[in-house]
């Protein structure tokens, strides 16, 4: 039967994780090839945005809100030529 153990550990500097087995692991284990898994902490995820995207997203957002302004108020729009 294969055995499994779950241990923390930091993350050393250089990338490097040092693991200590308990002692109460089996001793002919010494030499032996073990498999580790490390399971890296979730990083909030960020949004991302391009900078053209994002000003014409606030362009958008600025003319709904003009239109809605001025159709609450019933004022005329006019448009300078």
């Amino acid at each position: 039967m294969q055995s499994a153990l779950r241990i923390e550990t930091k993350v050393l500097p250089g990338n490097k994780i040092e693991i200590n087995l308990p002692s109460e692991t089996v001793s002919d284990s010494v030499g032996q090839t073990v498999e580790v898994i490390i399971i890296l902490p979730e990083k909030p995820k960020l949004s991302r945005q391009n900078i053209l995207e994002w000003i014409e997203q606030v362009r958008s957002n600025l003319i709904a809100k003009a239109k809605n302004t001025n159709h609450s108020t019933g004022a005329a729009q006019e448009r300078p030529y």
